[in-house]
């Protein structure tokens, strides 16, 4: 059974950091894409970043560029989500999501159907 599973979630201060987990079980991630997604209280899930599977390309949303760090390690079958200078407007539920075409720069990860999803992790930015 393909399943992903987030860890990392929390409550943090303003500036502060957290790093995000997605790990996968049931197959490996090795060409897929990896997506990490959000969805705060009353607004639209959103792409925040994402990781090719072909050639490793990364891609984020304006709002985390410079401030957010997406890698994967696939000897531990995990991609992270490295967040720094964490803001308010941060805090949402944060997803990964795991798509089958795993992209590369013709075909570059935040245009991909992501078919597999993980269950979130809350992330609160406050002080």
């Amino acid at each position: 059974q393909l399943q992903l599973v987030e860890s990392g979630g929390g409550l943090v201060q303003p500036g502060g950091s957290l790093r995000l987990s997605c790990a996968a079980s049931g197959f490996t991630l090795d060409y897929y894409a990896i997506g990490w997604f959000r969805q705060a209280p009353g607004k639209d899930r959103e792409g925040v970043s994402c990781i090719s599977g072909r050639d490793g390309s990364t891609h984020y949303v304006e709002s985390v560029k410079g401030r957010f760090t997406i890698s994967r390690d696939n000897a531990e079958n995990t991609v992270y989500l490295q967040m720094n200078s964490l803001k308010p407007e941060d805090t949402a539920v944060y997803y990964c999501a795991a798509a089958e075409r795993g992209g590369d720069s013709r075909n570059p990860c935040p245009g991909l159907e992501y078919q597999y999803w993980g269950q979130g992790t809350q992330v609160t930015v406050s002080s």
